[in-house]
């Protein structure tokens, strides 16, 4: 089966790619909307539709075609591409999903990966109180020295642990979505650096979070951005229409 439908002829290689996980508050999906429009990126593949739930609609900016549920898009002079991810992945493709996945990354030579998420603020520790953002690498990747992803070694971001989990390999990541699977499906073998950022949120108004971990994510793969720009989708639509006023009489 076809994984991925490349619309644009693009090299891989070498780059990280960023791939956020459908989680608490769509948190990621957010950072990597700010990202995308911010560094003004396209699309530059999408991938089969058939591990997620049926969604489209239409493109960013009126460009012509339709929006369909995995995405992946990138520039000629980034260093990282960037997957969006518009539905959860059905409950009986998870790990033919997940297999798919690393089997791709693999066949591109990218560079690293980085995965995106969400966990849900009410099972924050109180050691977890003084930040909202860590990281967390699957026991069986390589080293992150000497990686596109060695910023991460030198950056205040701890460790992600949880006391329910001491001996386990990796930790329970409440409202973290298929995280902890991705991470635990890191073949044995596995050359190519891999990590994950995962931020405290609640469900609300989440736009000021994913400023946060968008920017926490840029300055891990080394790239600067003085400011945010929102997509024109979070103004049409990110919270449905505005109530009718009238109701309230």
């Amino acid at each position: 089966m076809t994984f991925i439908y490349p619309t644009e002829t693009f090299d891989h290689q070498g780059k990280t790619i960023l791939i956020p996980v459908v989680s608490t508050a769509n948190v990621g999906q957010l950072a990597v909307d700010l990202i995308i429009a911010s560094l003004a990126l396209e699309r530059i593949a999408i991938f089969a539709p058939e591990y997620c739930v049926p969604v489209v609609g239409a493109r960013e900016g009126g460009r012509p075609g339709i929006t369909t549920p995995l995405e992946l898009y990138g520039s000629a002079d980034a260093s990282f591409v960037v997957v969006q991810q518009r539905s959860p992945v059905l409950k009986a493709k998870k790990q033919e999903y997940t297999d798919a996945l690393f089997t791709f990354i693999k066949a591109s030579k990218f560079g690293a990966v980085l995965f995106i998420s969400g966990m849900d603020l009410l099972n924050r520790t109180d050691a977890q109180m003084m930040t909202a953002t860590y990281q967390l690498v699957p026991p069986n990747a390589p080293s992150l020295e000497s990686s596109p992803l060695k910023t991460l070694l030198t950056l205040p971001i701890p460790v992600y642990t949880s006391p329910t989990d001491a001996r386990s390999a990796l930790p329970t990541i409440p409202g973290g979505g298929l995280t902890r699977r991705l991470l635990a499906s890191v073949p044995p073998g596995w050359a190519i650096p891999t990590a994950s950022i995962l931020q405290f949120v609640l469900e609300g108004d989440n736009r000021a979070d994913a400023g946060f971990l968008a920017s926490v994510v840029t300055k891990v793969v080394g790239v600067d951005v003085a400011q945010w720009r929102q997509p024109g989708s979070w103004t049409d639509g990110l919270f449905g229409t505005p109530h009718d006023q009238t109701l309230y009489g």
